[in-house]
This record gives structure tokens, C-alpha cells and sequence, in this order.
């Protein structure tokens, strides 16, 4: 009934029938996934300017409302996705959590923090991947291709399903990443082998893929055995000039110093680059052999097994401390494999952010996604480091959003809840109406207080501007029918909120109908506020307290116990002139691991509107307008 009332744009998708002759895997519960809900996306901060019409995204939300919310935009235009999913590996992964600058340890003021949980049933697994499969097959490009990195527990699995969604025509490579070399897991008592690597399925869309050329530079060992040779160019191998397949394949016959034999090259060509030194003779009589310089050779094509990038090392610059995290030479190659310049790479298990701090280098555009707020907060700073580095490089898109699908703070700001119930519930919106917001399926729509529910006191300014004469109107020209028909949309109200409205006008019929967020969409989730106290004082902007309830409460610290509430605190951005609705921060503290934040920060003469960002070391944040 609900559903059909909010008439919420949806997607449908395509489903491949089954033939006969090509496998599925079937699991207890197994739903057909045909299509999805629309999800607003809501915008928190921004950092720098759009390049050619385009600024990066970062989203945090569950990547199935994600991707639901991307249809509208991106459906079909994305050339590469990498997914590094869920294993199915029977581990919580946590993150090491440290009050900063501590000079004891203990329990109280250290702990592991779960950045995401790896436990399922199996059924359970399955059909999360596959729901985000067909989602992700949505967005992808005609040209486009999918790289899905797995393991031996369930990689077998997933394939049979990639099998399914993409086509089995369509898989391209099954590739082996050797990721260690050595591993604990084989040792004393150890009852299987050391699982040293892990798989990464290749699928393409259409035969229309794009596939890239890269090549791997020769070991010490093949340059050493193939490159015997130096001049004064370097170091050469000598190559045969012998043309294969001889007359057959159109090559030239003729003597060249001294030797008969069909040729490779026009005798012309094979003066040239005999007087040019690049084809000797070892001694007379044999045939002659060209120099292939070591600098000339582009190395070994890509193959599908891959020896020659290790796993993050925990000493290694790129090191971000987030488990799973992926290393950059991995994502280099897939995307220099699979897209070109100023092509869209999107990743929605994004984790560290290794997918986006590659595209961003390599000059691609991105847009990631992660439930994890931690693997928000991490990618931002790793972003940030990035866009600081490329500054003055002209070809990179650097600058890029971060917006949250669901979890929206509506009571944060009501100007900003009542755009998100609009977009939720794809109402026409009105601009400039003093009675109506907008219109949804022919009935005219107010959106009643959005930071408390709805009172018969919050009735008043409605019943004062509604349209009297036109319900005379109405009401001559069909007495029977309703003058208006209303729906009401409010976070929870009073009981009777309907009946008092009716009974209050008196006179006239009206169809009125009530949406209450809290609960018609109650897939909408809501935020908990930290707490802080923030000072202009003179010139000076000053944090005086932090309370970050949930860490505190992890923490089972009262307020006295931690020295400084800066010792919480990852991270600070301030927006000198807030315009009300996305954070453009031109202060951004993000000092290293045992340094603290400011706290203090000068006030430049041209602030307006001032939005402060505090994000504490369980990566959850605060945003507050002084």
C-alpha cells in the first residue's frame, strides 16, 4: 500500500533465463534480484574545484543503496570497477584504535576497533555478492571490464555466479597474484599448505572491451641470460632477420654479405641499417643477426600469473594501517590495463582507498564507496596527501566530494533534511510557495517540522495559508469530491494529527494523507551527535571540549580520565565562509600519528559563516556552525 502511494522510482534489470547446457549455482533462499530503489545522496564536505566538468566522489553508505543511487547518473558508464569483496574468511578485521600522545599503555586508552566483519552463513554470502553483482554489471560501459579479487574459499563460488550475471563468454582471465612469499600459516602442526596467493576473476561487458598492452620489466636473471652484449648504446641481444614462413608469407630472397636466405627486411632497408651499425655478422658465412637494444624492449606482455607485487609491508610509505589493504603497484596495473585517461574507475569495497589514490595519480576518475566510516576518514587523508603532491600537474583530477546514501543528518540542518525528503520521495519540487513544498502523484505535499514530530500546533501556519478560494471553487464545481488532496510528510506525529486537521475544516473534504519517514522509510537511518564546546575569542577560533559519546563509551572513560580531548581527535577541517549546505575547507589539521591537532586556529579577516569538521580516531564526526 505504502509503496504504491510514494510511487519510488525504481530500476529494473534485465535477468538472463536459464539455458540449457550452462550451469547455475543455486543456495537455500535464493531471490531473484530485479530491481532496486532510488537512495539520495547527501553532500558533507568538498575538496577543490571540478576539472572539465567533473569532481571525484567518495560515498559512505552500504554500496547496494550506493550503486541504487548511482543508476540515475551512471548506469552504463563506468570502464572499470575493481572490487577487493568480502572473502567469506570467518574474521572480524580490526584496526588498532590509540589515544594519541599516551605515555603508558594500557587497556583504557587502547583497543581494536572492528573497520568490518567477514562472518557469514554461506547463503548469506552468496547472495550478497550476487545482489551486488547485477548492480555493478548496471554500471558498467559497453568497453568496460570488472576485476573481483578473491580467495580459494570462495572464489569458486563467485565465478560460477560471475558466470551467471556476465555471460561465461564473457570471462577473460583467471589471475594468479602471489602475494607473499612465504607465509605463518604453514608451520608446526599445520594441516594444509601456505596459501600464498589470491585470484582475481577478469570479466568484460561486451567483445567491445578495452585491453591495454603492459609489459613487466625483464628479471636481473633474463637480462643477464638474453643481453650479453654492450656497446657503446648499452646493453643487446642479437635477433634473427630471417623472414618466417619464407616465400609463403611474401619475404624477400636475396645475398646479403655473403649468405642467401629469405629476409625479414627489403635488401634496401637491410644496407641502412647495416651501415648504421645494428646488424653485425659474428663471422663470415653466418647470417647476419640485428642489435635489440635493452632500452628498446617494452619488456614481458602481462600474463595471468603475477610473482612480482607483494602484499603492503609494514614499513612501506604507502602503509595506511587498514587491514586488507591493497598495495598501489596491484591497482596500477589493472588500471592501466583496463582504462585510458579521464575514464570513470570505480571501486565500492574501497577500504584504504587504493583504487582511488591510483586513479587519482594515473589521471582517471573515480568514485568510491565503503560502509566503513573508517575507510572514509582514511581515504580522505590519503586523498588529501595525493591532491598536495599533483598540484601542479594539470592532466589529474584532483579534486573530489564526499557524501553519505542513507544514515543522513536530518536534524543537523532542516534547510538540508527537507532537500533529502524531497529527493527520497521524488516530489516535484515548488520554489517559492508559501502553502506547498512540491507535488507527488497529483497530490500536493507539506513537509511539517523535520527535527521533532509533528504537533496540531505545527498545523496553525499551514491552515493560515491554504488556498480558501480555490476550495470555494472546487467545492461549487464538485461538491462531492475533495477540494484538496494533501499528504503530509513528517519525522513521527501526534496520533490524532489527521482527525484535528479534518475537524478544523470544517465545510470542506479534503483527502489527507500522512508519510511518516521514521517509519514508510525506514531504510532512511539517522546519525547520534558527539559533543563540543567552540569559542571566538578575539581573532581566534578555539576548541575548548570534545565528547565523542560512542568513543567514550568504547573507551569506558568518563571525561576526566583522557588529559586532553585532543588525544581523540584524527582530524580538523574548517570552512572560513560556510555557504550552508557542502564543507570547503581551506584549514585542514590532519596531523600524524602521535602529534595532535591545533585546537586554535586564527580567524582570517575575510570569514563569514564558519563550519568546523572534528573527526575523532573511530573516524565518526562532528560538525559545528559558530
Amino acid at each position: 500500500m505504502m509503496s504504491e502511494q510514494l510511487k519510488i522510482e525504481t530500476y529494473e534489470f534485465e535477468q538472463k533465463k536459464a539455458i540449457k547446457g550452462y550451469p547455475e549455482l543455486h543456495w537455500t533462499g535464493k531471490r531473484p534480484y530485479r530491481s532496486t530503489q532510488y537512495f539520495p545522496a547527501q553532500l558533507k564536505e568538498r575538496y577543490g574545484e571540478e576539472k572539465d566538468g567533473w569532481i571525484n566522489k567518495i560515498i559512505w553508505g552500504d554500496n547496494l543503496q550506493v550503486m541504487s543511487h548511482m543508476l540515475k547518473e551512471y548506469r552504463g558508464k563506468i570502464q572499470l570497477i575493481y572490487i577487493d569483496p568480502p572473502f567469506d574468511s570467518k574474521a572480524d578485521y580490526k584496526k588498532k584504535i590509540k589515544i594519541k600522545n599516551i605515555t603508558i599503555t594500557n587497556d583504557a586508552n587502547t583497543f581494536e576497533e572492528k573497520q568490518y566483519t567477514d562472518i557469514w552463513t554461506n547463503d548469506e554470502y552468496l547472495q550478497f555478492m550476487y545482489e551486488r553483482f547485477i548492480l555493478l554489471r548496471e554500471l558498467l560501459s559497453d568497453t568496460g571490464s570488472i576485476y573481483v579479487e578473491c580467495d580459494p574459499t570462495r572464489g569458486h563460488y563467485l565465478k560460477i555466479i560471475l558466470d551467471e550475471i556476465f555471460g561465461s563468454s564473457n570471462f577473460v582471465n583467471q589471475i594468479i597474484w602471489k602475494r607473499t612469499f612465504s607465509h605463518s600459516d604453514m608451520g608446526q602442526g599445520a594441516k594444509h599448505m601456505g596459501r600464498l596467493h589470491d585470484m582475481i576473476l577478469l570479466y568484460k561487458k561486451t567483445d567491445q572491451v578495452l585491453m591495454n598492452p603492459v609489459y613487466i620489466p625483464y628479471s636481473k636473471k633474463y637480462i643477464n641470460d638474453f643481453y650479453k652484449y654492450v656497446d657503446k648504446g648499452g646493453k643487446y641481444r642479437l635477433v634473427s632477420l630471417l623472414g618466417p614462413g619464407g616465400a609463403s608469407k611474401g619475404n624477400p630472397f636475396y645475398e646479403f654479405l655473403g649468405v642467401s636466405k629469405y629476409w625479414v627486411y627489403a635488401k634496401t632497408k637491410m644496407q641502412k641499417l647495416y651501415d648504421s651499425g645494428l646488424i653485425i655478422q659474428i663471422k663470415p658465412g653466418s647470417v647476419p643477426q640485428k642489435k635489440r637494444y635493452l632500452d628498446e624492449a617494452p619488456g614481458v606482455p602481462l600474463q595471468d600469473i603475477w610473482t612480482d607485487i607483494n602484499a603492503v609491508q609494514g614499513g612501506a610509505l604507502e602503509n595506511c594501517n587498514y587491514p586488507t589493504q591493497k598495495p598501489e603497484a596491484l591497482l596500477e596495473r589493472i588500471i592501466l590495463s583496463s582504462s585510458n585517461p579521464g575514464d570513470i574507475v570505480f571501486d565500492c569495497f574501497m577500504g584504504s582507498g587504493t583504487t582511488q589514490a591510483l586513479a587519482m595519480k594515473l589521471g582517471r576518475k573515480f568514485i568510491g564507496a565503503d560502509i566503513n566510516l573508517g575507510a572514509i576518514q582514511t581515504t580522505t587523508k590519503r586523498l588529501l596527501n595525493i591532491t598536495n603532491e599533483l598540484k601542479d600537474k594539470e592532466d589529474k583530477y584532483t579534486a573530489f566530494e564526499v557524501y553519505n546514501v542513507n544514515n543522513y543528518d536530518f536534524f543537523r540542518n532542516p534547510v538540508e533534511a527537507k532537500e533529502l525528503i524531497i529527493e527520497a520521495l521524488e516530489i516535484q519540487k515548488f520554489d517559492g510557495s508559501n502553502i506547498y513544498d512540491g507535488e507527488m502523484d497529483g497530490r500536493m505535499v507539506k513537509i511539517m517540522p523535520v527535527n521533532r514530530i509533528s504537533t496540531k500546533a505545527d498545523l496553525e501556519e499551514l491552515k493560515a495559508n491554504l488556498p480558501y478560494k480555490t476550495f470555494e471553487r472546487r467545492k461549487e464545481d464538485n461538491p462531492m469530491d475533495p477540494v484538496e488532496r494533501l499528504t503530509l510528510v513528517c519525522m513521527g506525529h501526534e496520533p490524532d494529527l489527521k482527525a484535528s486537521l479534518e475537524r478544523e475544516l470544517t465545510g470542506y473534504i479534503l483527502d489527507i494523507e500522512i508519510v511518516d519517514i521514521l517509519r514508510d522509510k525506514s531504510m532512511l537511518q539517522l546519525k547520534r551527535e558527539a559533543e563540543a564546546v567552540v569559542k571566538k575569542v578575539e581573532d581566534k577560533l578555539i576548541i575548548k571540549e570534545f565528547y565523542p559519546m560512542n568513543l567514550l563509551q568504547k573507551l569506558s572513560l568518563q571525561k576526566d580520565y583522557v588529559e586532553d580531548w585532543k588525544q581523540l581527535v584524527e582530524s580538523i577541517v574548517i570552512d572560513w565562509n560556510y555557504d550552508g549546505v557542502v564543507i570547503q575547507p581551506t584549514v585542514i589539521d590532519m596531523p600524524g600519528k602521535n602529534e595532535l591537532v591545533a585546537g586554535e586556529y586564527e580567524i582570517p579577516s575575510y570569514a563569514g559563516k564558519i563550519k568546523i569538521k572534528i573527526t575523532d580516531i573511530l573516524s565518526e564526526s562532528l560538525e559545528v556552525e559558530v
